[in-house]
């Protein structure tokens, strides 16, 4: 008994040490977003906990404050006077509109994808999957040249759909992949047994498969969410008027030093909507990763 309670323990110690880890840097880049610029170049010693916090960092970053200005009614108004290119709202909402609209159409061609490769049997379609496969291992580098031709010809440079579409050509491979492997765990003799009853491959589809790999579909739409509002090249290249969060980040970088209040803040606040994306799907996503995990 003495052994077990102390082998449990151990393993909660070490569970613990391992998380605090990897929430540590998270954890110092929300302070650093409320400490005031003198803590945050303190040359003396590192500041932790004895500073005043201040939400000066998300006035300006988030709801468009100036970092200087005039003021009016004790606030410092963004356009009144002052630099106002620290103003992150319209990054924000350009990743909002990219990453959505990307997850939405990866997830929608991949599932349709996924279930024709995994039900229907026609010649070369391993080879098709290895294509696909392949397509993945390019990394965005490689393309990012004649991609910025390409769609400066067809007008799609520096615009939300251009990106939409990079984005979503970069995440269809995964995609198809992943749900594919859900798709595959569940027996063919389902859909079978649906059409003998009278419904059609469409029916059997969207009846009868699609509710059983809600978990599978939310892991997906999360990875793809996650890549996009994260992705960096392919929106630095792409765009030049519209910025993502990635790249608005960088812009804080200046001649005379980097804004590391304001990187933080916004970066901060770049975390919280895939916090709440993945919390809506939670309940499919833990079932999604543990799909097949499981055998009878």
């Amino acid at each position: 008994m003495h052994d077990s309670t102390l082998k449990l323990t151990l393993r909660y110690l070490v569970s613990i040490l391992i998380v605090g880890i990897f929430v540590f840097p998270i954890a110092w880049w929300g302070l650093t977003s409320v400490k005031p610029i003198s803590a945050v170049f303190d040359k003396d010693r590192i500041v932790v906990f004895d500073f005043e916090p201040t939400l000066e960092n998300y006035r300006v970053t988030v709801l468009g404050y100036s970092k200087r200005g005039s003021k009016e009614d004790g606030k410092t108004l963004m356009g009144t006077s002052g630099n106002n290119s620290y103003d992150g709202r319209s990054s924000i909402v350009s990743s909002v509109i990219v990453a959505v609209g990307s997850t939405l159409i990866t997830t929608i061609f991949a599932l349709l994808a996924s279930y024709g490769l995994s039900r229907m049997r026609f010649w070369g379609s391993q080879g098709y999957l290895n294509w696909i496969l392949s397509q993945r291992f390019l990394p965005p580098v490689a393309i990012i040249v004649p991609l910025v031709f390409i769609f400066h010809d067809m007008g799609l440079r520096d615009t939300h759909a251009g990106l939409i579409i990079a984005h979503t050509l970069i995440n269809i491979p995964i995609a198809v992949l992943l749900l594919k492997s859900f798709m595959d765990d569940i027996p063919i003799d389902i859909d079978q047994a649906a059409m003998i009853d009278g419904a059609t491959r469409f029916q059997c589809f969207w009846m009868v498969i699609l509710p059983m790999v809600k978990g599978g579909l939310a892991a997906t739409a999360v990875l793809c969410f996650v890549f996009s509002w994260t992705e960096f090249l392919l929106s630095l290249f792409l765009t030049s008027s519209i910025r993502t969060i990635p790249v608005k980040i960088t812009t804080y970088v200046t001649s005379t030093g980097s804004e590391w209040g304001y990187i933080s803040a916004l970066g901060t606040s770049a975390i919280l909507p895939s916090f709440i994306f993945i919390l809506l799907v939670q309940r499919h996503l833990v079932r999604g990763l543990t799909m097949g995990a499981i055998k009878d």
